[in-house]
């Protein structure tokens, strides 16, 4: 059911309150001219959302690369959340997640020919790949919905299925941002990790629940697994495995360090069930302890052949970590890719490549290389 897994804080509800209002008079500021917002005279476009924690904006960055890069030349910057570097930073092949952040190095390393910086400025984050990339055509933002010191050709706002946006609450009752009624800015509008058979009568509901306008476009995504990856594939053996193939008397352990480990737990209770679940803070830094912790946990699973299966966000981070040669070895990630339902993939594929087309610099696109 839509929104089930709501918790509320009541108790913090004066806070949010104050919160609101600070919050409700920023957005004022940019409503009225008075805090400014710049244009670019490239496609700028915005992926955030509403609430904190994960909605799923990489694997929706990951298919908007899918979808223009072989007709655009294509940049993603982002903040670059816990990184330890400063300021611009433009990825190259030597950058780690600690450089640049897990989310910008996952798309870095699954897209090498795609630009991907991070810059907490989004202006001159801008303004820089500008200048280092003089054919750019495009920009993918993301995390930018608050961001509003820049104003995006097209605005995309992700809201998870399990957290409905009209029984959340603002910070820090609730895991609101900004008001849900700041949604109106959003162009695109779309429901993710939705359940692959959700009825027709919810698509309806949720519709209703929301309160769109009608220059406003609604899309629901579900999330599709893939095959095992191994996080080091040059230890491992095999590279690559299928779920359904795992041995009966395997011992399992999960790692997860994302904000919502949910629906990768539910999806993997369908083909076995985890002696071991190791659940650490979204974005969370491996220690030297929790990796001692993690041989040791690992150490205990009781199956004839061991695996340690984690999300491709903690492999980001656990690549440049010192982990133990037994965890290497049977380190796996499970990777997803976000689905259209409703068959409406190609209709959002035609929205996003016609606003590009009509509102780039150079009105053809180039041919791929």
């Amino acid at each position: 059911m839509y929104g089930k897994s709501i918790k509320i804080n009541r108790w913090l509800i004066p806070l949010s309150w104050l919160y609101g209002l600070g919050t409700g008079i920023r957005n004022k500021l940019f409503d009225w001219g008075i805090l400014p917002a710049e244009e670019f005279d490239i496609p700028v476009i915005s992926v955030g959302n509403l609430a904190v924690g994960g909605t799923g904006k990489t694997p929706h960055i990951e298919y908007l690369i899918e979808l223009l890069q072989h007709k655009y030349r294509v940049a993603v910057l982002s903040r670059g959340y816990k990184r330890k570097s400063r300021g611009f930073v433009l990825a190259d092949a030597s950058s780690t997640a600690r450089d640049i952040g897990d989310e910008p190095y996952q798309i870095k390393r699954k897209f090498p020919d795609i630009a991907v910086a991070v810059d907490a400025n989004r202006r001159r984050g801008i303004k820089r790949l500008k200048e280092l990339l003089p054919d750019l055509d495009v920009v993918l933002l993301d995390d930018a919905f608050q961001h509003r010191y820049v104003s995006p050709l097209t605005s995309i706002v992700l809201t998870d299925y399990n957290r409905a946006l009209h029984l959340d609450k603002l910070l820090p009752a609730g895991r609101l941002r900004e008001s849900r009624h700041e949604l109106s800015r959003a162009d695109i509008v779309i429901v993710t990790k939705c359940p692959a058979d959700m009825k027709p009568i919810e698509y309806n509901i949720i519709s209703r629940w929301l309160h769109l306008f009608p220059y406003q476009h609604l899309y629901f995504t579900t999330l599709d697994y893939g095959k095992l990856q191994a996080v080091f594939p040059e230890k491992c053996t095999p590279r690559e495995l299928d779920l359904n193939e795992l041995p009966a008397q395997a011992g399992v352990m999960t790692l997860t360090g994302i904000a919502n480990p949910r629906p990768m737990q539910q999806y993997l209770a369908r083909f076995c069930t985890p002696q071991e679940e190791l659940q650490y803070p979204d974005h969370h830094h491996f220690t030297d302890n929790d990796l001692r912790e993690i041989a040791r946990r690992f150490q205990t699973l009781k199956g004839e052949t061991n695996y340690l299966i984690t999300t491709e966000k903690d492999a980001a981070r656990l690549r440049s970590a010192s982990l133990d040669d037994a965890v290497a070895q049977r380190l796996y990630y499970l990777p997803i890719r976000v689905r259209f339902m409703q068959y409406a993939g190609t209709s959002f594929d035609e929205k996003i490549l016609g606003t590009i087309y009509k509102n780039r610099r150079v009105k053809h696109p180039r041919k791929p290389a």
